[in-house]
């Protein structure tokens, strides 16, 4: 409770909060007034003042019956509209940790199959595996990448390390002008454009642009959908990789082609929750019965709680007005709720930075092996023997013989 004050979830619902607090207590104040008035602890020398407070003190007072009928309304839409923004936050960070998992298996692939594939196409396939999360993460919440207009006069660009490229971010079927741009192309009986962009530049030292090999980063900074081009470059360096039988055929090729597949299928679940939001009639619906359940609360508290009405309306509002914000806050879990730069930051050390580390992992020790010449002797130590043989008496004391004269020569 000693940081509640400092919570963000206050912060962005203070406003209609401290307007239901002065709502409230103002008409708490007015109604003890003419309450006093309509009793007469108030003297007033006017009978038509008084009876003008008597009238409103009868007439403004309402019954807290219709508002308890409307709590479990209200509930019901609040817990509603909490849960379908839930499932969508649980299901970004399952697409997540599928993305995680994905790329480390794909890295093992890599270097289990490395004789096959080649140590530099490796390690070109590695770098756009690292690159695959950052492109992808800037493609669902475009504000986190760092892009200068080229023609801001605010910020010098230069030219040796700046990258021109286009901005990339996913669109989203609530905006009114690519709704319209795409309804004319319909009409005109031709697919629609997309719509201009302003040239832009980045940083190219900063991630995830140092991280594209070569070539590579030109012609990603092109795409319209990096994180896509990404996917079909990896998939087009493993197809060109000639068989070496029988440890490379086309199993293996398309078990990593898979993993690609995999990746590139979480592009489309990660669109999927970002482009399509809770449908608007139902969250303006929940809001404005929410609001209106507030408003009038203090019509009916006011008699029996006076002047406490105002901060008891400003607790609740704070309450039920945060329910929703939270509901709205992870409804699209990739703009802050769920911390992508650490995915990001996990794949590309498992990837590339621990890379050396991990290559132990793939290099086995000579394991010393014992030359056995009589292929009985060995059979004694190694292999078992029948229960009837173990104990068959007579053969017992040969083979514990045989065992202590293989025993021996081992020097054990």
């Amino acid at each position: 409770m000693g940081n509640i004050f400092a919570s963000t979830i206050l912060r962005d619902v203070r406003n209609p909060v401290l307007n239901l607090f002065t709502w409230a207590t103002t008409w708490s104040a007015i109604y003890k007034i003419l309450a006093k008035l309509s009793s007469g602890s108030i003297s007033c020398k006017s009978d038509t003042i008084v009876a003008a407070a008597n009238y409103f003190v009868r007439h403004t007072s309402l019954p807290s019956l219709p508002h308890s009928m409307m709590v479990s309304a209200m509930s019901l839409l609040l817990v509603f509209r909490t849960n379908s923004a839930y499932q969508r936050f649980v299901e970004g960070r399952k697409i997540w940790n599928d993305i995680v998992d994905t790329s480390r298996d794909f890295s093992r692939y890599l270097k289990l199959y490395e004789f096959a594939i080649g140590t530099s196409k490796v390690r070109r396939i590695n770098a756009l595996l690292a690159s695959f999360p950052y492109l992808l993460r800037h493609r669902i919440r475009p504000s986190l990448i760092s892009m200068r207009r080229v023609n801001d006069p605010e910020y010098e660009r230069d030219p040796e390390n700046s990258l021109l490229l286009y901005p990339d971010a996913s669109l989203r079927d609530t905006d009114p002008d690519v709704a319209a741009l795409a309804y004319d192309g319909e009409e005109a009986g031709q697919p629609s454009r997309r719509m201009k962009r302003e040239l832009c530049w980045v940083d190219k030292r900063t991630l995830p642009w140092k991280l594209l090999p070569g070539s590579a980063l030109e012609l990603c900074a092109r795409a319209q959908n990096r994180p896509l081009w990404v996917c079909d470059r990896m998939a087009k360096e493993l197809s060109m990789v000639d068989d070496v039988l029988p440890r490379w055929t086309n199993r293996e090729r398309l078990a990593l082609i898979g993993c690609v597949d995999k990746l590139s299928r979480s592009i489309g679940a990660c669109e999927r929750i970002h482009q399509t939001v809770v449908p608007l009639n139902y969250a303006r619906h929940a809001l404005r019965s929410l609001t209106v359940w507030l408003w009038t609360l203090p019509f009916v508290m006011a008699k029996d709680l006076g002047l406490l009405t105002g901060p008891v309306v400003a607790v609740l509002s704070w309450i039920l007005f945060g329910v929703y914000e939270i509901g709205s806050r992870i409804e699209d879990p990739f703009q802050g709720t769920l911390r992508l730069s650490i995915y990001c930051d996990a794949i590309r050390r498992d990837v590339l930075a621990d890379s050396i580390a991990r290559d132990t992992a793939f290099e086995l020790e000579e394991e010393s092996k014992i030359s056995v010449n009589e292929e009985g002797d060995e059979d004694a130590i190694f292999e078992l023997d029948s229960e009837s043989e173990e104990y068959g008496g007579d053969d017992i004391p040969v083979k514990k013989k045989k065992n202590d004269s293989f025993l021996e020569r081992l020097g054990l």
